[in-house]
């Protein structure tokens, strides 16, 4: 029994100096919203379920994970998976922020030291009963939402929607909410759903009004994790039933969380898009895109 103690403090040993090692290296290319020019969608894939969404000069930043690991805090290192490559928008160039939201609890998606590194000048949208975890932030407003409801950003409309995923901090700790969000600015509607396994909710999107101009989904994890996360091929499925015009994929190749290897998610949801191929904006981290002169519908 006396060397159970002396074995787990090992092992804890052992994670640790996993930890330390060589920086992430740089992502293909940095993004820049500076260049954006007023336009009136524009994004930029920052990597993993990070992104930063322009509506019209409003800006909105999803699950932000901006350092070289997110997983579990043991002072002043933590343990968990590291990056495959550095993130694309360095803090100190993250703009003005009207909103940052929180899709769910889980280490990738609720990342504390990044939560705690952004200026607080901006509202924290959560799902349901996480104010334990982001309630003291420091944030100008927080705000919970559960499906079906809506709050304001400046002048952006947040609406929290179904997903189909799980919500847990551990998987031992206490059931937590997960959304998907909708935001909405003159007429403009955009589709966050990063961590979801294949639904066919996403069709209410087109069938109950404007369908969304850009469906950010989630792309990644899917082996073994199907029950949580979608393949590429159901991916493109969502989008379809979405009626979106765009599809950004993320959610892929930033932190390895799946059996499948780097590539194998953009390169399946390519195949799955055959000739509307083109309607994908992102194939790198990195990468921004801004919504056409010709395009304000789909």
């Amino acid at each position: 029994m006396a060397r159970r103690p002396i074995v787990a403090l090992t092992f804890l040993v052992a994670l640790a100096a996993g930890c330390f090692g060589t920086e992430a290296p740089p992502a293909p290319r940095e993004i820049r919203p500076d260049g954006w020019n007023g336009a009136r969608l524009a994004v930029g894939y920052v990597g993993h379920a990070t992104i930063l969404l322009d509506l019209g000069g409003t800006y909105v930043l999803t699950d932000p994970a901006l350092f070289d690991r997110v997983g579990v805090a043991l002072g002043p290192v933590t343990v968990g998976p590291r990056r495959t490559v550095a993130p694309a928008l360095p803090l100190a160039r993250i703009p003005p922020l009207a909103a940052v939201v929180i899709t769910h609890a889980h280490f990738d998606s609720l990342d504390l030291r990044s939560l705690r590194a952004l200026p607080k000048d901006a509202t924290l949208v959560g799902p349901p009963r996480c104010r334990d975890l982001l309630g003291d932030l420091g944030f100008r407003r927080y705000v919970e939402l559960g499906w079906g409801e809506r709050t304001t950003a400046g002048d952006v409309t947040i609406e929290a929607i179904p997903v189909n995923h799980w919500g847990r901090r551990y998987p031992w700790g206490a059931w937590r909410g997960y959304n998907g969000y909708v935001f909405e600015k003159d007429g403009l509607r955009v589709l966050f759903a990063s961590d979801t396994a294949f639904t066919r909710d996403f069709a209410r999107l087109r069938d109950g009004g404007a369908p969304p101009i850009l469906a950010i989904l989630g792309n990644g994890a899917y082996d073994p994790w199907i029950r949580n996360h979608a393949d590429p091929e159901q991916v493109w499925q969502m989008f379809v039933d979405s009626g979106a015009r765009w599809l950004a994929p993320v959610h892929w190749d930033t932190f390895r969380l799946g059996r499948e290897p780097l590539g194998d998610a953009m390169r399946r949801l390519v195949a799955a898009a055959g000739p509307d191929a083109d309607r994908i904006v992102f194939h790198a981290i990195g990468d921004e895109w801004t919504l056409p002169d010709t395009g304000g519908t789909p």
